[in-house]
């Protein structure tokens, strides 16, 4: 098994490397960058035998792809919600930054052709996950970008998490044999967490990432007093894609949605 936790830097060119096919986190099966961009410069994502999905965290850029265009902004992950552009293999996406911008843009293997997409924050709303269960302590936001049922052609899935302060997410401690990355960021820079992937933790803070290679539990924390936003995205196996109902709790804490505090 190949490294699961990682705290990488953005370059002199503003990208900031998380999984490729062939790093440390190859188990992955997707290749995974965070760009950082200054007003008026530009970049272009174009992939053969791949589909991209270029993920808006925070500033205002316009977006061109397969003949429309469109400005969108995003004050930043924990007020406003995601704009992504996803296409597939052999078409390009350009991205204008108008302001400064954080930019993850999220790939893997497929020649399967599919009409380009532009998400908004009205496809993919918020909506509160476990609020008063476990002792309240495992209150989250999460969204779901695009998966199986809403992408049936693409081989990945993409969602958000927000972590209430102190809050579990991730919970209970559940598996599946899809492999899975998270990209994680704090509402203040001195912020952390707990990431658990298996039986290790490691210590999440703005910028780090989890892989998480199939079938290990990957329950996470966040300390209290800051906020925590999670990127999440897996990656569909041959045969077997990652469905909503794939979830796989662990047995021995199931016990917890009966108890009483």
């Amino acid at each position: 098994m190949g490294k699961v936790f990682g705290w990488p830097e953005f370059d002199a060119d503003g990208e900031k490397i998380l999984t490729t096919y062939e790093n440390d986190y190859s188990e992955m099966m997707m290749d995974i960058r965070v760009y950082r961009m200054k007003p008026e410069e530009k970049r272009e994502f174009l992939r053969t035998g791949e589909e991209t999905a270029v993920l808006l965290l925070e500033g205002t850029v316009t977006f061109q792809w397969e003949g429309q265009e469109k400005t969108v902004s995003r004050k930043n992950v924990f007020t406003e919600g995601p704009w992504c552009v996803h296409t597939c293999t052999g078409q390009k996406i350009d991205v204008t930054a108008l302001t400064d911008v954080e930019i993850l843009v999220q790939c893997t293997k497929n020649d399967r052709n599919f009409p380009g997409k532009l998400y908004t924050p009205e496809d993919a709303p918020w909506a509160y996950s476990c609020a008063g269960k476990f002792g309240n302590t495992a209150n989250r936001r999460v969204n779901t970008i695009f998966d199986h049922d809403i992408a049936p052609d693409s081989n990945m899935v993409l969602g958000e998490v927000l972590n209430d302060r102190g809050n579990w997410s991730g919970y209970l401690p559940h598996r599946h044999p899809q492999p899975e990355t998270y990209y994680f960021k704090f509402d203040r820079p001195e912020g952390f967490g707990a990431s658990f992937v298996g039986d290790e933790v490691f210590k999440s803070t703005d910028g780090s990432f989890s892989a998480i290679p199939g079938g290990c539990l990957h329950p996470q924390a966040a300390a209290p007093g800051f906020q925590m936003y999670t990127c999440w995205m897996i990656r569909h196996l041959d045969g077997n894609p990652w469905l909503q109902t794939d979830r796989c709790e662990d047995e021995r804490y199931t016990w917890l949605h009966d108890a009483k505090w």
